[in-house]
């Protein structure tokens, strides 16, 4: 039998046409709008390092964003489910991309370090292993061919 089938759709739009198309590397803005529906659109550009608007997000800011995020979501699924509570979460995540002398690249790795404080009274070691689960089932990191770790740390929040 076959899983659940999910569909998403987004527009990339380029808007960096400084008048003259792309006549050469430096004569065009890498700036973009990423849209989905009704939701608010989001400033993209290329990484400062590719001639890219460091004030816009990249693509590469995104995947990582994306990575942290679903990890995030299923975590704090997880933690409900086994009746702890979360009362903050913030992640630092990093990753490492490898450019080749050609151009080319790829991500070769991508750290998440979840900050998250459990209501007092709740159970510190069972709220770490969640990770686990969390990682086994988010569906970015099932999606991306380089290693992506968790190193949490948890503890009780300050009243």
């Amino acid at each position: 039998m076959a899983g659940k089938r999910h569909s998403y759709r987004v527009t990339v739009e380029w808007t960096g046409n400084r008048g003259l198309g792309t006549p050469n590397h430096a004569g065009y803005s890498r700036d973009h709008t990423i849209a989905a529906g009704a939701k608010p659109p989001i400033a993209g550009s290329s990484d400062p390092a590719f001639r890219g608007d460091a004030a816009r997000w990249n693509p590469e800011d995104l995947l990582l964003a994306s990575l942290s995020a679903c990890h995030k979501l299923w975590y704090l699924g997880l933690c409900a489910g086994a009746g702890i509570s979360v009362v903050s979460y913030r992640d630092e995540a990093e990753a490492t991309m490898v450019e080749e002398p050609n151009g080319a690249g790829r991500f070769v790795s991508a750290v998440l370090r979840p900050r998250i404080a459990i209501q007092a009274g709740g159970d510190i070691a069972a709220a770490t292993r969640l990770h686990h689960d969390a990682h086994e089932h988010c569906f970015i990191a099932n999606s991306v061919n380089f290693a992506v770790t968790c190193e949490p740390v948890v503890t009780f929040a300050v009243s």
